[in-house]
């Protein structure tokens, strides 16, 4: 089973901006894509960035103020968000999709980290 763990959480001003790290707790060897996603309270969890084999995605809310980089060698994903907003506030989670030796996929979430934005 492998865990994820997120950090870099915490609380930040508006305008101001974070940094969040995501590693597996073991090697993983076949990694689909390494992902940040967020809920905030009362929404439902939305995708602020990918990345698979070096392709970015983006939510539209964070482009332009967001980057998401990978080590492979750690298994690690980051995000690096700046100029942000009271609408940024939310738990971020980390989800890293792995291949099955059967060609499907398995999913492994983090337990979240609180990021709050306050003026």
């Amino acid at each position: 089973q492998v865990q994820v763990a997120e950090s870099g959480g915490g609380l930040v001003q508006t305008g101001g901006s974070l940094s969040l790290s995501c590693e597996a707790s073991e090697r993983v060897l076949s990694i689909k894509s390494m992902g940040w996603y967020r809920q905030a309270p009362g929404k439902q969890r939305e995708v602020v960035a990918q990345i698979e084999r070096g392709a970015t995605h983006y939510a539209d809310s964070v482009k332009g103020r967001a980057t998401i980089t990978r080590d492979n060698s750690k298994n690690a994903v980051y995000l690096q968000m700046s100029s942000l907003l009271s609408e940024d506030t939310a738990v971020y989670y980390c989800k890293i999709v792995v291949w099955t030796t059967s060609g499907g996929t398995i999913d492994y979430w983090g337990q979240g980290t609180q990021v709050s934005v306050s003026s």
